[in-house]
């Protein structure tokens, strides 16, 4: 497989047009985060605890994770030639990195979770599930940003 023509669409810096697909990308991609979280987790946590942590309730924690979701598309599209492969294999690589260090060791100490979230008491469930569903949110990233970029 030819994977540079997989990964179309990222290469040089990031344009207007990149960004503006890559946010449409982060939404679904935040969209399937939730509905993963939904089905399998059977709860839509992160916008009422973001909502809680700044103050804002439900609505402006919900605007607050999608915005994360287009602020992460972005930086993935930005930063994917530096990863090899595929570009879902890529994003893979990049939002396993962010799950490590801006989640398990960055947001959920700050949410008061402990490094992991093991401090919520149920032991792997907590990183398992953030890695899985950050996967998610990769595989759907990569899709959707490379069926607009034409690959």
């Amino acid at each position: 497989m030819d994977t540079t023509a997989v990964a179309r669409g990222t290469e040089g810096p990031i344009t207007r047009d990149k960004a503006v697909k890559a946010a449409v990308a982060g939404i679904v991609g935040t969209i399937a985060f939730d509905l993963f979280g939904l089905i399998v987790m059977r709860q839509w946590d992160m916008p009422g605890l973001l909502g809680e942590k700044i103050g804002g309730g439900l609505v402006v924690g919900a605007l607050a994770h999608y915005a994360n979701g287009i602020l992460l598309a972005v930086l993935f599209v930005a930063v994917a030639p530096l990863f090899a492969g595929a570009l879902w294999v890529r994003a893979i690589q990049f939002f396993t990195l962010q799950t490590i260090f801006g989640v398990w060791l960055f947001m959920l100490p700050l949410m008061g979770a402990g490094a992991l979230g093991l401090g919520m008491g149920m032991g792997l469930m907590v990183p398992v599930s953030a890695l899985v569903r950050h996967w998610v949110f990769a595989v759907v990233v990569a899709f959707v940003y490379q069926r607009q970029a034409g690959g």
